[in-house]
């Protein structure tokens, strides 16, 4: 019998503690807790009956290659289907610039194995998604965060955070973001920031990682054209971006696609190739008729219309429950599925969570979402999932756990 099992461990993994939300998850299965935890997209929004139809009828044509391995970037059709997604919003592919995923996250982790060793660096925003912290932990490597503003990522605070470290030899493998309505802030990056993200990347010849799962969940103002069109503007070759359909369509199927240069995208393949092979055909299928064939603009729209009422039934409650005197202040996003709430410091959010609980709601801590050196005074709040009668209920309790959590702080 072997004794010591994590002696054998390799040193990537002995320290690695996993994606602490899912362990936060399991705290919740009490059916009378509405959770504002999770980034779960509303079943409401699942188009069951177009995919019951779809789904009976692929399995009737086409079960036998179904049923079997398939190519490992990805099914033709839905490379096919991405092509065109993409160029409705004016970014322009082709097959050697697509690889398909077995989730966004997949994607993410499929870059970390790519770009980093042991001990390299990445820049990103503080906060920022906790999914992508935990991917790239396991190369082991540093964070290297700067606060994010009203308007997006901080450009001139990444200028001088990369000058700074170059002179420490220490130059960022890559920058990480995600411009429209950020993961866990809400918060999207101006127009202005884009280009001048683009020219910092230039200037230092490093690359920017692009995430866009909620790129089409606006609800209000002009859409921004994506980095990587941007830079396709330019010449390109400067920007990776990440795609998912978990929100758009369906997180149960996990598939999404990364995109970037022909020699990135080579060399993704080949590392899922040793990963997960490839990504089921089924589900692929399913993701590009979505893309086809059952009326994908007229579903976000739907979408759109859907999730705004939640959003403005959420804000309207914050305001009314968390007057200015709590010292309790949120973000107020145009598009997206989370905000991003500070309370008064002194308040750690990760010991707030387990009374939250006993006042059956729940949120996620904002400690998660920081490479180093988290702020515990924050958490992140999904609107999107509970019914618009459960978040005006939630903020009522989180509001009565706050305000109780402040007396008892303010009383010692």
């Amino acid at each position: 019998m072997i004794h010591n099992w994590e002696s054998r461990f390799s040193e990537n993994i002995k320290v690695y503690g996993g994606y602490s939300i899912g362990k936060l998850f399991d705290l919740l299965k009490d059916p009378e807790i509405i959770s504002l935890a999770g980034g779960l997209p509303s079943p409401d929004m699942f188009l069951a009956h177009e995919m019951r139809l779809v789904s009976g009828r692929i399995l009737q044509e086409n079960l036998e290659k179904i049923m079997q391995y398939t190519a490992i970037r990805g099914e033709q059709t839905l490379l096919d289907a991405i092509v065109q997604f993409l160029d409705r919003d004016n970014i322009k592919v082709t097959d050697e610039n697509i690889v398909v995923t077995s989730s966004g996250q997949h994607g993410l982790d499929l870059l970390g194995r790519l770009f980093l060793n042991p001990g390299d660096t990445v820049l990103l925003d503080r906060p920022t998604f906790a999914g992508a912290i935990v991917a790239f932990q396991m190369q082991r490597p540093e964070f290297a965060g700067v606060d994010i503003e009203d308007d997006g990522s901080d450009v001139a605070g990444f200028r001088s955070k990369i000058e700074t470290l170059e002179r420490e030899g220490r130059k960022p493998k890559f920058i990480y973001v995600i411009p429209d309505f950020q993961n866990p802030s809400g918060i999207t990056m101006s127009l202005e920031k884009r280009k001048a993200l683009l020219d910092l990347s230039r200037d230092h010849d490093i690359p920017i990682v692009e995430d866009s799962p909620y790129r089409d969940f606006r609800y209000y103002g002009e859409t921004i054209p994506s980095i990587y069109s941007l830079d396709q503007q330019q010449g390109g070759g400067n920007v990776i971006g990440l795609y998912t359909f978990s929100k758009l369509f369906c997180p149960g199927l996990r598939v999404g696609f990364n995109i970037g240069p022909p020699e990135v995208i080579a060399k993704l393949t080949n590392i899922k190739e040793g990963n997960v092979l490839n990504t089921p055909k089924y589900n692929q299928d399913m993701c590009a008729a979505f893309l086809t064939e059952m009326g994908m603009e007229e579903h976000i729209l739907k979408c759109r219309n859907y999730y705004r009422e939640k959003l403005d039934v959420f804000l309207g409650t914050m305001s009314e429950y968390f007057p200015e005197e709590m010292g309790v202040t949120w973000t107020k996003p145009d598009g997206g599925l989370f905000l991003w709430v500070t309370l008064p410091e002194g308040i750690d959010t990760h010991e707030l969570f387990y009374e939250a609980v006993k006042y059956k709601v729940a949120f996620v801590p904002g400690d998660v979402f920081f490479g180093e050196n988290p702020k515990r005074n924050t958490m992140r709040i999904n609107f999107s999932f509970a019914s618009k009668e459960q978040l005006e209920e939630a903020v009522k309790r989180l509001s009565d756990c706050v305000g109780n959590q402040l007396s008892s702080s303010r009383g010692n």
